[in-house]
């Protein structure tokens, strides 16, 4: 199966290189990475480690993957990705866990395949408290209001290309993780969770690094789940 990966980045100079050069050689074709209006060399680096680069310069995690997605999809239809992956560039996910994050789509098991933290082993503090409330609520929502059951909205994600389309994908901030897993639910497709194992990211996190990134984050989950019922 052709598998390409999709990584938004936000000013991730120092994680970009070691992200790219730990994804298993041989699994994918291309790596697409989205500098989302960096302001520091994220595009250099990335680019000089081979991966593909696109410039999305309105700032937003759903943004840099919307454009990444489009740039997916423009392929001929006889080249079309079978499998998306999605991960972080900031050296948090440990990118050797994507063989085991593909497997239950290769073998026809699901359609979308969540990288749950909350499943595998975390680095001590990698994961602060209210980022761990969050993802309890939002799933725990998730669960009663449309039956998915899942144990984290962790951005390590693959899906089948199809599938992605499908889904429709609209938001451009912070909803997007929990809109891809609550359309999956709507739609009767098929999604399963690997353990996958977490670390400190390297750099401030954007989102729970700051008070202003974690409100924000919250109240767009939250209004995201309300939104769809």
């Amino acid at each position: 199966m052709l598998i390409d990966v999709i990584i938004p980045a936000f000013n991730e100079e120092q994680s970009i290189g070691r992200v790219l050069a730990e994804i298993p050689a041989g699994l994918v074709r291309e790596v697409v990475v989205v500098d989302n209006n960096s302001r520091d060399q994220t595009g250099a680096v990335a680019a000089a480690a081979g991966a593909t680069v696109l410039r999305e310069p309105r700032p937003g995690y759903g943004y840099a993957c919307l454009a990444g997605m489009a740039h997916a999809f423009a392929r001929p239809a006889a080249e079309q990705a079978d499998i998306i992956v999605f991960l972080d560039g900031d050296y948090s996910d440990f990118p050797a866990d994507m063989t085991a994050l593909v497997q239950p789509i290769i073998t026809g098991e699901a359609d979308m395949v969540i990288g749950s933290r909350a499943l595998g082993e975390r680095e001590s503090g990698s994961m602060l408290p209210q980022q761990l409330f969050g993802n309890w609520l939002a799933t725990s929502l998730l669960r009663w209001f449309y039956g998915a059951r899942f144990t984290d909205l962790g951005p390590f994600r693959a899906i089948r290309r199809e599938a992605l389309q499908r889904i429709g994908m609209q938001d451009t901030t912070y909803g997007w993780t929990v809109e891809m897993q609550l359309k999956a639910a709507k739609l009767g497709l098929r999604s399963a969770e690997v353990p996958v194992r977490y670390r400190r990211r390297i750099g401030v996190s954007k989102v729970s690094g700051t008070v202003k990134g974690t409100l924000g984050a919250g109240y767009k989950i939250l209004w995201t789940i309300f939104r769809y019922l």
